[in-house]
């Protein structure tokens, strides 16, 4: 299984989502992560990204700005604007 399936597998769990490892594979399919249960070209290179290069993206496209304008929080898995 896919690095990026088993993080949000376990994300959806802590928040007690029933059959989470289904829901994330069919969020994963929708998004275009997934195909026929194996990474797309889209699924790798978010992949490569790692959790905190998804997170700043995230954020850079809701907002227009770079990502790396934005700093990764472990914690809430969230990126926010760097101080200046």
């Amino acid at each position: 299984m896919a690095s990026i399936v088993k993080r949000l597998t376990n994300q959806l769990s802590s928040k007690g989502v029933d059959n989470a490892k289904d829901v994330a594979v069919g969020r994963l399919t929708q998004y275009g992560i997934l195909k026929d249960g194996k990474l797309t070209e889209k699924g790798k290179e978010r992949q490569a990204l790692g959790a905190s290069g998804r997170a700043k993206d995230r954020a850079a496209k809701a907002s227009g700005r770079s990502s790396e304008d934005y700093k990764y929080s472990k914690k809430t898995n969230k990126a926010t604007l760097k101080d200046k």
